[in-house]
């Protein structure tokens, strides 16, 4: 039962650090974005369509456009876990007082981050033209 207490406890001690919340908010930036591409990518899917069981009205895809919204979508989960790689690796390099390495991880995760973001958006403003 003590090794309950000691995990609660080492739980409580890793929540009032701030990287930990940076971390999540990280993830949880990912997931709304993606979470909102999703979305709207069902309102395409054609059986859905036929079934009625979305309320888009969205004009049918090529195959083209489908493989490369699917691609566009690897890419997004690729450059949002490189991002939190980064992200991960300037903590490190931080907390080892290796300045040089913690300003270019930093780069790099900003870097990545932003790429990520770009797919999302650039995938959002295609299904909102897309659809109406």
């Amino acid at each position: 039962m003590n090794w309950l207490i000691e995990e609660t406890s080492r739980l409580i001690q890793q929540l009032k650090r701030w990287q930990t919340w940076a971390v999540i908010a990280m993830i949880g930036v990912f997931a709304t974005l993606a979470f909102s591409v999703g979305s709207f990518a069902f309102r395409t899917d054609g059986i859905l369509l036929y079934l009625n069981r979305t309320a888009g009205a969205c004009r049918e895809m090529s195959n083209g456009i489908i493989i490369f919204m699917f691609c566009g979508m690897i890419f997004f989960m690729l450059t949002a876990v490189l991002t939190l790689g980064e992200f991960q690796q300037y903590l490190q390099f931080k907390q080892r007082a290796a300045h040089f390495q913690a300003t270019r991880s930093l780069y790099w995760g900003i870097g990545w981050a932003v790429v990520a973001i770009s797919i999302a958006a650039a995938a959002l403003v295609f299904f909102n033209r897309y659809c109406r």
